[in-house]
């Protein structure tokens, strides 16, 4: 099968140029264009070199259309709106549609389902493999130990120019937990504590959010009961690991039938 052309949206920013590498680096794909927003002073740069890895001979444009002519499949981890429009625009060219992109909004949520009547989309709070392997896990343990028994708190700590909170990975742990216990994640979730709160409700799952520094990604999910506790965590010190997941996604997503899939799909973790 000839190799996959990939898009890298958002193509300057950090996440973008890793993308861009691990495409470049990666069996399988290969780098069919990028796109910067309007106004992006790298826009007429060369993808590879503007992530240092040489010329390429794709440049960085604002047409969506140019870009995604000729090529197989989208990486998507900018902005909610955004990836609210390149859904459709995903959708419209029949491309395969991997969406990292965090702070996704409720009301937002139905413009993928209705892109993924026409293509694949794989959309997850996070790409490692090891993040949603702890998904697994926590779910399992949340299902095992009884709520009135063992409190469920969800940690998390990422760098200082993060916009989003509780982070995507935070929210994917606690819906997880929240699935294992058999309850809705909105309905049972404690997001702040300040000022006299009174003393804990037995059931909910609450969620700490730290901001500060270079951190990449920590997360922690903490089952605590009467005179024990269980942590569960996962720490990612590079990048690469959530780029590797997603050009991984694409390749998966390829030959798969219209649909809203996630990395558990993608991993045969899904049940």
């Amino acid at each position: 099968m000839k190799e996959m052309g990939l898009v890298v949206v958002g193509a300057a920013g950090r996440m973008g140029q890793t993308l861009i590498r691990v495409v470049h680096q990666m069996d399988g794909a290969r780098l069919a264009g990028a796109v910067e927003r309007s106004g992006s002073p790298h826009l007429g740069k060369d993808a590879g070199e503007l992530a240092g890895i040489g010329i390429l001979n794709v440049p960085i444009v604002e047409d969506v259309g140019r870009a995604f002519a000729g090529a197989d499949g989208v990486l998507d981890f900018t902005s909610p709106a955004a990836s609210v429009a390149f859904a459709g625009q995903a959708a419209e060219a029949g491309l395969v549609h991997v969406v990292g992109t965090t702070g996704i909004q409720a009301d937002q949520e139905n413009a993928f389902v209705e892109a993924a009547r026409r293509t694949p989309i794989v959309k997850s709070g996070n790409m490692s493999l090891g993040v949603n392997l702890l998904a697994v896990l926590v779910k399992q343990a949340a299902r095992a130990l009884p709520a009135a028994d063992f409190d469920i708190e969800v940690v998390e700590m990422h760098h200082r120019h993060k916009v989003d909170a509780p982070s995507g990975t935070a929210l994917l742990l606690g819906k997880a937990a929240a699935e294992g216990r058999g309850v809705d994640l909105d309905a049972n979730s404690v997001r702040s504590r300040d000022g006299h709160t009174g003393a804990r409700e037995t059931g909910t799952i609450g969620f700490a959010t730290l901001r500060g520094g270079s951190v990449v990604g920590e997360h922690s999910v903490i089952l605590a009961g009467t005179g024990e506790r269980i942590t569960l965590s996962h720490q990612a010190d590079d990048r690469t690991i959530f780029a590797r997941g997603a050009v991984a996604a694409a390749l998966w997503a390829r030959d798969k039938k219209a649909g809203l899939y996630s990395m558990l799909d993608v991993l045969g973790l899904a049940e």
